[in-house]
Order: C-alpha cells, then sequence, then structure tokens
C-alpha cells in the first residue's frame, strides 16, 4: 500500500512540473504584444519555479513518511531481523 502512494505522489510531482512547463508556453506563444506578453512569460517561469519546488518538497515529504514507516515496522515485538 505504501508502494502504491509513493508512486502516485511521483506521478503528482511530475504532474505539477508538466502544469509549470503548460503555463509558461501558453504564455510564451501568446499572441498578445508588450506588457502583456513579457508579463504572461514570467508568471510561467515563476510557475515552472513554484512547480519544480512543490514537487521536491512533496517527494522530501513522501520519501520522509516512507522511512517513518520503515522504521515503525523494525520495531515491532517478536521480530527478529540478523543484523
Amino acid at each position: 500500500m505504501l508502494g502504491m502512494m509513493q508512486i502516485m505522489i511521483w506521478l503528482l510531482c511530475v504532474y505539477l512540473v508538466f502544469k509549470g512547463i503548460e503555463i509558461f508556453q501558453i504564455a510564451f506563444v501568446s499572441s498578445r504584444d508588450g506588457l502583456s506578453r513579457g508579463t504572461g512569460i514570467t508568471v510561467g517561469i515563476i510557475m515552472i519555479i513554484v512547480a519544480v519546488a512543490a514537487a521536491i518538497i512533496f517527494f522530501m515529504m513522501e520519501e520522509q513518511m516512507a522511512k517513518q514507516v520503515g522504521d515503525s515496522q523494525q520495531n515491532l515485538p517478536n521480530l527478529n531481523f540478523n543484523r
């Protein structure tokens, strides 16, 4: 079950990055001229940065949670691990 959740979170991270790139591409090919196009491109770049940062944060949180679950499984009574 934990592995399935990890895969879903990884897919969320990829989706966030792709959405940031999509927003940038829409602004980049916009037919508007001048300040509005520049603003759109700037917002697109900011969205890429935010999407990558969110993906990294979600990934780190997920890995930390998986490690905690793994550690808690080793502390169950009557489990003998040969270390």
